[in-house]
């Protein structure tokens, strides 16, 4: 592993050879300075750069997938944000998540050039009350954007089993809230692992939803990138703590043909990844709070860190996808 930092920069890059990562490597792999990046999806390998800078993007080129068909992907960008948690208010840790999610916002206002969409992967709100949602929904609005894509958290599912969710942000989805959609020849999944937690706490996707996943990938090409998005990480990150997703191993089978496959989740409230093959995973940084490394604390929940340094703990990931690209690196960058 090759890790260097500057000031509020850490580039990590970790490959492993096993399914699984030991203690050591996990911890290895474990970034704690870093929330703002901007990825750049290389014909469908993904790089990026620190905010509000942006990872320079090639030309838009031509890919020849198996079928023979040439596949137009053009370069673009997207941004992932995570674990807003609007309603949270604990004096010691944050007093105004809806300040931190302002400047999550500004920041990525501040990039170069606009994305083209958002994708929220989760907690929007802490207690999923219909107050809490509108006030994510509000501010969002003024992200400068043209969309916004949803998944739910465990918090946006409290007490009604996610139907306002669904109800507000869930509109043309499948089941509780899964669906894809295809961006300039990119192939985007976002998975719902939050509904029928296990009584260990970790996540679950449910057999209807393992099939319709089976079902969406059948006819594509294994030359089409992948990009999929889920709260609870689809790995074994730490299943002591209910960090995984019980049936996640058997969802990842469907995807291990493809050429380029990326993993985006929340839930840690930590920057965390992992290259296993052709596949990347990679945790966002929450607005709102952090929680402790796995194992350094009796549980996980919000974390309190020194005064005035809250901010060196959340942030955004900013994704961008420049075809002709081959290396994958992520760098970290604070709101501070």
């Amino acid at each position: 592993m090759e890790t260097k930092k500057n000031e509020n920069q850490r580039i990590i890059q970790h490959d492993h050879n096993k399914d699984d990562l030991d203690r050591r490597g996990f911890l290895e792999c474990m970034a704690w300075a870093g929330t703002g990046m901007v990825w750049t999806v290389a014909g469908g390998v993904l790089g990026s750069t620190l905010l509000p800078g942006r990872a320079r993007a090639a030309d838009g080129d031509t890919d020849s997938p198996a079928s023979g068909k040439m596949v137009q992907r053009a370069s673009f960008s997207f941004v992932q944000i995570s674990d807003s948690h609007i309603g949270f208010n604990k004096q010691a840790i944050n007093q105004d998540v809806v300040g931190t999610l302002k400047e999550a916002i500004a920041r990525i206002n501040a990039l170069p050039e606009a994305p083209d969409f958002v994708l929220h992967t989760g907690d929007l709100t802490h207690l999923a009350t219909p107050d809490e949602f509108d006030t994510v929904n509000q501010l969002l609005k003024s992200v400068k954007t043209s969309q916004i894509f949803f998944v739910p958290g465990e918090h946006d599912v409290t007490g009604d089993n996610g139907k306002y969710y669904l109800d507000h942000f869930g509109k043309d989805t499948k089941g509780q809230g899964w669906y894809s959609f295809d961006h300039s020849g990119v192939h985007f999944i976002g998975l719902v692992n939050v509904v029928d937690i296990q009584t260990n706490g970790l996540g679950a996707l449910g057999k209807y939803q393992i099939a319709w996943l089976e079902a969406d990938l059948k006819d594509r090409s294994s030359d089409t990138p992948i990009v999929v998005f889920a709260h609870i990480p689809l790995w074994a990150v730490y299943p002591e703590w209910g960090w995984g997703t019980d049936d996640g191993a058997q969802a990842l089978t469907y995807l291990k043909r493809f050429g380029s496959v990326t993993v985006l989740n929340g839930h840690i409230h930590q920057t965390m990844k992992k290259v296993e093959g052709r596949m990347v995973f990679h945790t966002a940084m929450s607005t709102a709070f952090p929680q402790p490394e796995p194992g350094k604390a009796p549980k996980p929940g919000p974390m309190k860190v020194d005064a005035g340094r809250l901010h060196d703990y959340l942030g955004i990931t900013d994704v961008n996808f420049a075809p002709g690209r081959s290396s994958l690196a992520i760098v970290d960058s604070t709101l501070g």
